[in-house]
């Protein structure tokens, strides 16, 4: 078997690469990467096997130059006559910014992308499989509180949060557009955050948002709302073996589901017992972040509620002394309190059953193994870019 996959060096594509690579039935994997040459590609790949000392095979794992952005991807892809024997795609590589700011490169890179790389599929003579990273939050913010099933996306009525999630969803139908059934296959991961191994994780993404919510210990969320998080070795564990099941469908979530979902509060107690010398976790009604925000620019009322918890406006003056800084968080962490508020759990049933896969650790049970990496995050650097 030969694997196209993009996002090779992203947080899931990065796992994704060394897992396949120490599959015997993988003959090569040709990756694409943004780089001027081949050799800083390879170098580029080569850290990615290097952060947990796994083994970099030159003669399996072959660099080809390339970009989501670049108008002539498709034709470069076609003219690469090595390639002509990819019998999968694995599409990795996307745009997951969730700041308004970014909107139109997320666009570009995950439907414009996207488009190129499948007018280039489309022509292959061997391919058997095009495998999509997607999302499961696709479901959009209507649905809350529940259980979601693979079939109840994509919807063109649901309303997202962030463009992010909308353009995974678009991702989906423009794939049906252009290829026949029998070779499409959609993972949808849940939240993927950290790693349930005690090993640096590829990426602070997510991570960034944990490490805010324990540095501010005052979090206007819902603290029992369903929390559907895994971790990337596991989604990447989950993708691999679905590639090579035996599959009675076309969409999986990989996902904790029922059994290994979590909660803000369940959350709250890993952190509490590693960071021990902070106040106490307490959380808000949602409703209280506009008047935290107005508090940041020294506007709110002298009457307002959120008053009651005095002592840990004083202790963000104290920890963060400028309250611009404040602002800045709450900027960057507003998406994801409204996802947590969501409550949404992911039926993962399709997966285990056609997998055989042994369901994920809580997220409250595995992230104890990554207290020290959510420790050295610097959250003013990570809500610039949330």
């Amino acid at each position: 078997m030969n694997v196209f996959l993009t996002g090779a060096t992203g947080l899931v594509g990065g796992e994704l690469l060394v897992t396949l690579s120490k599959r015997s039935e993988i003959n090569k994997i040709y990756c694409l990467l943004r780089s001027q040459t081949v050799e800083v590609a390879e170098e580029r790949l080569k850290k990615v096997f290097c952060l947990h000392d796994d083994v970099y095979d030159d003669n399996k794992i072959v660099p080809v130059l390339g970009n989501l952005f670049d108008e002539n991807l498709t034709d470069s892809l076609k003219d690469n006559a090595m390639m002509n024997d990819v019998d999968v795609i694995i599409h990795s590589a996307a745009n997951t910014s969730f700041s308004r700011f970014n909107d139109d490169a997320v666009e570009k890179a995950n439907i414009g992308g996207l488009t190129k790389i499948l007018m280039w599929a489309k022509q292959l003579p061997h391919l058997q499989t095009f495998l999509y990273i997607g999302t499961a939050t696709i479901c959009g913010k209507d649905v809350k509180d529940r259980v979601v099933k693979e079939d109840e996306s994509p919807n063109l009525n649901a309303t997202h949060l962030v463009k992010y999630t909308y353009t995974k969803m678009k991702g989906e139908l423009l794939i049906r557009e252009h290829l026949p059934e029998d070779k499409i296959l959609i993972a949808r991961p849940s939240i993927i955050m950290g790693d349930s191994r005690p090993i640096m994780p590829r990426s602070p993404v997510i991570l960034w948002a944990m490490a805010t919510i324990n540095h501010l210990r005052l979090i206007p969320v819902n603290e029992h709302a369903q929390l559907d998080i895994i971790p990337v070795d596991y989604a990447a564990e989950a993708i691999v073996k679905l590639l090579f099941a035996k599959r009675k469908h076309s969409v999986y979530h990989i996902s904790a589901g029922e059994t290994g979902s979590t909660t803000a509060l369940r959350l709250s107690k890993t952190l509490e017992a590693y960071f021990d010398e902070m106040p106490p976790f307490n959380f808000i009604n949602k409703s209280l972040l506009n008047q935290v925000k107005h508090w940041t620019k020294g506007k709110l009322q002298p009457d307002s509620e959120l008053y009651e918890y005095r002592k840990y406006l004083e202790y963000w003056k104290e920890t963060f002394e400028d309250k611009s800084k404040l602002r800045l968080l709450f900027t960057g962490l507003d998406p994801y309190l409204d996802f947590m508020e969501l409550g949404h759990v992911f039926d993962n049933n399709r997966l285990l059953e056609d997998v055989g896969i042994a369901n994920s650790e809580p997220a409250d049970v595995y992230m104890a193994n990554s207290m020290n990496f959510v420790e050295k995050i610097d959250i003013l650097e990570g809500a610039i870019d949330p």
